[in-house]
């Protein structure tokens, strides 16, 4: 027999006789550079958790992937037993943060091949996300489960096709526990002027990928946070459909599956005769509060407006020189050596760059402009009277992104960071546009300046184990 326990989001504790496997520990809020809380909050009693044989570390989001849970979790020296398995994907940024605090033990994983672990064989299952247009090209992986009697299989985040199917049932035949992916998150699509709509074809797939898995008990999976204090307009766009939409719709899909909700401190049993769910026995976690009604998706409600998180004036009137020397000293140099120089010039580009200052300040914003379409490029302090090309920043974030204190991660999804285009090309007697969906890189001035990459994702996980390591 196999019990999980779900502990918040997507950190399960899977117990059988003998092993007992911790995934994704995600512990304290605040989460997501410190955008999110877990919802439902979660009464936690770390000292009742059990000793752990095995940590599955899936992939390196933030929701999945926790730096302070982690050196937590080390300095500990009770949940991790001493000759605890790590176990994790070969992902040169997640390694280099578990080396970074210390941790031994560590196996990388590969697909589908089985790691045994007491009495458990323990095989993790392949993610598509590095294929196609997918935005996130570093590993990550599924876990099955299966103790000599039953398997359970934790979707998370992953991408599954048909091949990945048949090989997961090839593994042990019949799935017993399915722990699968409901909600496509909208994470994003606010910044960046994206549709607001369930994505249909994305959500039909996880109902196929049960239907094909065909496992004898499904429950939704990890997608338990929400956006916190000001962050909280958010709410209304980022989740389309919930546990119980899911699950109505899982039952009309697939009648065959049985299934039922799973919240932090319920407690699955899966054995070969009954598979059943205790509600909220678990001895160490308890759903506190059902906060989860802020959730409601209704993507047509109130917008915040984009301000500085600066408070004090001094320092903002900082910030602001700062910002003011960069763009005009320093970001028509940056535009020139861009390699998306001459789309913008073949599309004749006017671009428009505000920066919004602090609430209740007397000047809300500034704005610098640029015609790409010009014979001579320049960045004019004005408005050009036609948007092409628009991105709207918080001084706060902007001045963040010009002294590499902050990440695309943080700017892009706390709502300080707005942007649209409208980008088309006039010539006599020709009208050409440039269809959104035929944009499959970044366009936005900024972004190129400051690219989302590796060195910048590692500096914020780097940043985060300086804050955290040693820390009881």
């Amino acid at each position: 027999m196999i019990k999980t326990t779900l502990i918040g989001h997507a950190c399960l504790l899977i117990q059988s006789k003998e092993t007992t496997i911790l995934t994704d520990p995600v512990w304290f809020d605040y989460l997501w550079e410190e955008i999110n809380v877990l919802c439902p909050s979660i009464t936690l009693d770390k000292e009742k958790i059990p000793p752990v044989d095995v940590l599955v570390l899936s992939h390196r989001h933030q929701d999945h992937f926790d730096v302070r849970t982690l050196a937590w979790l080390k300095e500990d020296n009770r949940i991790l037993k001493p000759d605890c398995a790590i176990l994790a994907p070969d992902d040169a940024i997640l390694l280099d943060v578990l080396r970074e605090l210390d941790f031994k033990n560590v196996t990388v994983v590969k697909d589908f091949e089985p790691i045994v672990i007491g009495d458990v064989t323990i095989t993790p299952t392949p993610s598509r996300n590095q294929e196609g247009t997918a935005e996130d090209s570093f590993p990550e992986h599924g876990l099955l489960v299966n103790d000599g009697e039953v398997t359970i299989w934790n979707q998370v985040d992953t991408l599954v096709n048909p091949d990945v199917v048949d090989s997961i049932i090839k593994c042990h035949g019949r799935i017993d526990f399915a722990h699968g992916r409901f909600v496509p998150l909208l994470e994003g699509n606010f910044a960046y002027n994206k549709p607001f709509n369930l994505p249909f074809d994305e959500y039909c797939t996880f109902l196929n990928v049960m239907k094909a898995v065909g496992p004898r008990f499904a429950v939704p999976g990890s997608a338990a946070f929400r956006y916190r204090d000001e962050f909280k307009f958010l709410n209304r766009y980022s989740f389309p459909t919930t546990q119980d939409q899911y699950l109505k719709d899982l039952a009309a899909f697939c009648p065959e599956v049985q299934s039922a909700p799973f919240f932090s401190g319920d407690v699955a049993h899966i054995s070969k005769d009954e598979i059943h769910i205790e509600k909220q026995s678990s001895p160490f976690v308890r759903v506190k509060e059902d906060d989860s009604a802020g959730l409601a998706f209704k993507p047509v409600m109130e917008v915040a407006p984009i301000r500085s998180r600066t408070a004090d004036a001094q320092q903002h009137e900082t910030e602001m020189a700062s910002i003011r020397e960069f763009v005009e000293n320093q970001f028509l140099e940056r535009l020139l050596k861009s390699d998306i120089l001459e789309g913008w010039r073949h599309w004749q580009v006017v671009y428009q760059l505000e920066v919004f200052g602090r609430e209740g300040d007397e000047q809300k914003s500034e704005i610098w402009s640029v015609d790409f379409g010009a014979p001579e490029l320049k960045v004019e302090k004005r408005d050009l009277g036609k948007i092409n090309l628009y991105e709207g920043i918080a001084a706060s974030e902007f001045h963040g992104l010009i002294h590499k204190t902050t990440s695309w991660d943080y700017v892009a999804l706390n709502g300080n960071y707005r942007t649209f285009n409208n980008i088309y090309r006039v010539t006599e007697g020709n009208f050409e546009y440039l269809p959104s969906e035929k944009m499959t890189a970044a366009l936005e001035p900024l972004m190129d300046t400051f690219p989302w990459d590796e060195a910048m994702d590692r500096e914020k996980f780097m940043k985060d184990v300086r804050r955290w390591k040693n820390k009881a």
